[in-house]
């Protein structure tokens, strides 16, 4: 009997890269034009955080929650399922996630989102920027046709990356609820991206990683007071 430490990640895949992108080129076929809406919502999201009235939080939260459930019906459990067997296992925790941001955001109010000029909230706004507008651009980059893109809203990856910046510019403790889960989901995408060899597997762990530096600090380091950002909303 062969020894589990001889193994690799390579000898759990259940997929080939090829198999991988061309889930996504007809995952995105099949949807258009949903991601025109998806990044129209990215857009909102972004007009609500130069507003800091009492409804801005749980606006933005009703638009996180309804993205990633849209990726756990719509893709982990439509499509993803189809060549992993995982996948059920990854809607159930975007359901959750997202069910985490209905009650938090909108039934509790606890969350309130205020970015400013620190550099947690900087990091925070520019990773969300990324996820709208960077990430998609990775794959033809790197030599993937346009049809296989990854966007915020309808693509995993994007979506856990663009709530990770946002809730950088949470203010208070409460965002911690929100962060296991888009930090899960950024290993578990680098791992599989680096089995395949891709050549952007450091992008979401790398998101997890700044995003926990960052929250850690804030967190640890909290007799600074909230000053005016660029971005016209106190922190």
């Amino acid at each position: 009997m062969t020894e589990w430490w001889t193994y690799s990640l390579s000898d759990f895949l259940l997929f080939s890269p090829r198999t991988y992108y061309r889930l996504f080129e007809l995952y995105n076929i099949d949807i258009w034009p949903a991601q025109i809406v998806a990044l129209a919502l990215g857009a909102a999201i972004l007009a609500l955080l130069r507003h800091d009235g009492g409804r801005q939080a749980g606006v933005i939260a009703a638009i996180l929650a309804g993205c990633w459930l849209w990726v756990a019906w719509a893709f982990h459990l439509h499509r993803y399922t189809t060549i992993n067997w995982v996948a059920p296992y990854f809607a159930m925790g975007f359901a959750i996630e997202a069910l985490l941001l209905i009650w938090m955001g909108l039934v509790r109010g606890r969350l309130r989102l205020r970015p400013g000029s620190d550099i947690t909230s900087r990091a925070g706004l520019g990773m969300f920027i990324f996820a709208l507008l960077g990430q998609p651009l990775i794959g033809p980059l790197v030599g993937r046709p346009w049809t296989q893109v990854e966007i915020f809203g309808v693509a995993p990856d994007p979506t856990a990356v663009a709530t990770l910046g946002l809730l950088l510019t949470a203010v208070g403790r409460a965002r911690w609820a929100l962060l296991l889960l888009p930090m899960l989901w950024c290993a578990v995408s680098g791992a599989t991206l680096w089995t395949m060899e891709s050549p952007d597997a450091a992008v979401p762990p790398l998101a997890a990683f700044l995003t926990l530096l960052l929250a850690a600090r804030q967190t640890l380091m909290p007799g600074r007071q909230p000053s005016t950002g660029r971005f016209g909303c106190k922190t």
